[in-house]
């Protein structure tokens, strides 16, 4: 049997069942698919570049 438990995305930190983890992080679908659709130009992105640095900034502490 499949466990569903819901996890904090680091993106819109709202807690959701489906979604990726990266290293030890969390992102849910709906902000995985915004941020692959998201154009560089666009002025979430720097917003998503932003929340991803968590990843990085909790793995070297």
């Amino acid at each position: 049997m499949e466990e569903h438990t819901e996890h904090t995305c680091i993106i819109c930190e709202q807690r959701k069942r489906d979604g990726i983890f990266i290293v030890s992080e969390f992102i849910c679908d709906t902000c995985e698919a915004e941020m692959v659709h998201t154009d560089a130009q666009d002025a979430k992105y720097n917003y998503f570049v932003h929340q991803m640095k968590q990843i990085w900034v909790q793995k070297n502490a």
